[in-house]
């Protein structure tokens, strides 16, 4: 792949826009798509240069799938490359849940009241599977487990999602003092569209956005929700959040929940449903966008919102390609990985109890409906469209006998 710009943003659309359609399963699912889609069948990577795409997604915050299609779009066909992979892979799961917002009031009713419960209960399930997951690939050793533990325990106690950057660059601190680790592969250059002074330009362009949102959500009162605002808090979403979409959900549910811009139940229907469809977890923000009432058109709420989460962790990638080289010789990088790493599995068990838990359990049942889902999450490889059926279903059925039986 000596030649990054060989291909043509529209072949790069069609590609990724069948991905968008049939990616169900979550990050991890996606990422084997990605390799099996554009390594193997296509060859536009070779497996050297898709593993550290992998990597530089994986150090970076933001949704690390999507980072790693834009990537693959924009080395293909430039920046237009990147944009058609993003907008393809991104346009299906939007458009699904747009409707879903549109249609949230029709659930103004006990059956949908039932419906959005069980959503609620998918996302228990989805969560603690992925602190399982999370923890058994990034907290292997006594060291990252206590990392692990305290950024918990830091969440827990503080109950504030403005402790996030903190928790996330003390991990950082503690990784490079006690995590051991190996140098970040760069055996085989990653080709280029643009040099370092881009790069430069893109990185400065990250941070000038992310202090104009924190000066956005200082200076306007956050019970007043506009388009700017929205914009503003989740794009400093996007560029604070380590590991993906399941840990966006704190802050996100800090931002727009306790504010009072929606309620929790809206919440947690609107990240439910979001596992339900293809493509990445962040295309929630659609939902959020089209639900918040900014006094905008919902289409322009929507449009907005996934735009603002998605941008940062795009800037961010863009940015390292060119100075992927030189951040893989520094000898404490992977050590700091590994510590961000620990501290964000501790960031999501927190946000495991609450508020995951403490939103959506309400009952016994509820109990035991969340364990057989997380159940099935840990035994089986089959879709989470199985989950939200199951959640959604029993929840349905568990209002209606509860009805039956006291009358």
């Amino acid at each position: 792949m000596s030649d990054p710009t060989r291909g043509t943003w529209p072949e790069v659309f069609r590609a990724f826009l069948q991905l968008g359609c049939t990616a169900f399963g979550g990050p991890i699912a996606h990422l084997g798509y990605l390799r099996a889609e554009f390594v193997e069948r296509r060859a536009w990577l070779s497996e050297a240069q898709f593993a550290q795409l992998l990597a530089i997604s994986q150090l970076l915050p933001g949704p690390a799938s999507s980072q790693l299609g834009f990537s693959i779009g924009l080395l293909r066909a430039g920046w237009r490359g990147g944009l058609a992979a993003f907008v393809a892979f991104t346009l299906p799961s939007v458009l699904v849940l747009l409707l879903f917002a549109q249609l949230a009031s029709a659930l103004d009713s006990p059956l949908g009241a039932a419906v959005v419960h069980g959503l609620g209960l998918v996302a228990v399930a989805v969560v603690a599977h992925g602190v399982w997951r999370m923890a058994r690939l990034l907290t292997p050793d006594v060291r990252r487990l206590v990392i692990a533990a305290a950024a918990a325990a830091v969440m827990l106690y503080t109950g504030s999602a403005a402790w996030q950057l903190a928790v996330i660059a003390a991990g950082a601190l503690l990784g490079a003092l006690l995590c051991e680790g190996s140098r970040l592969d760069q055996s085989v250059p990653l080709p280029g569209p643009f040099g370092h002074s881009v790069a430069v330009r893109l990185l400065a362009l990250f941070v000038a956005l992310l202090v104009s949102s924190l000066a956005w959500s200082l200076a306007v009162p956050s019970a007043l929700p506009s388009l700017g605002g929205l914009a503003a808090e989740l794009y400093r979403a996007g560029a604070l959040v380590f590991g993906g979409g399941h840990v966006v959900l704190p802050l996100l549910e800090t931002t727009l929940v306790d504010s009072g811009w929606m309620t929790a139940e809206t919440f947690f229907s609107g990240y439910g449903a979001a596992q339900a469809v293809p493509g990445p977890l962040f295309s929630v923000a659609a939902f959020f966008g089209a639900s918040v009432p900014t006094g905008a058109p919902a289409l322009l709420g929507a449009a907005v919102a996934t735009f603002a989460i998605f941008l940062p962790g795009f800037l961010l990638m863009a940015a390292m390609l060119p100075l992927w080289g030189g951040l893989a010789r520094v000898e404490a990088a992977p050590r700091m990985l590994a510590g961000i790493n620990a501290a964000v599995v501790g960031l999501l068990a927190a946000a495991l109890y609450d508020p995951v838990w403490t939103t959506a359990i309400a009952s016994r049942a509820d109990v035991l409906i969340a364990a057989l889902a997380i159940a099935f999450l840990l035994v089986s490889r089959r879709s989470t469209l199985w989950v939200v059926a199951w959640c959604v279903g029993a929840s349905v059925a568990t209002r209606l006998a509860t009805r039956l039986m006291g009358g």
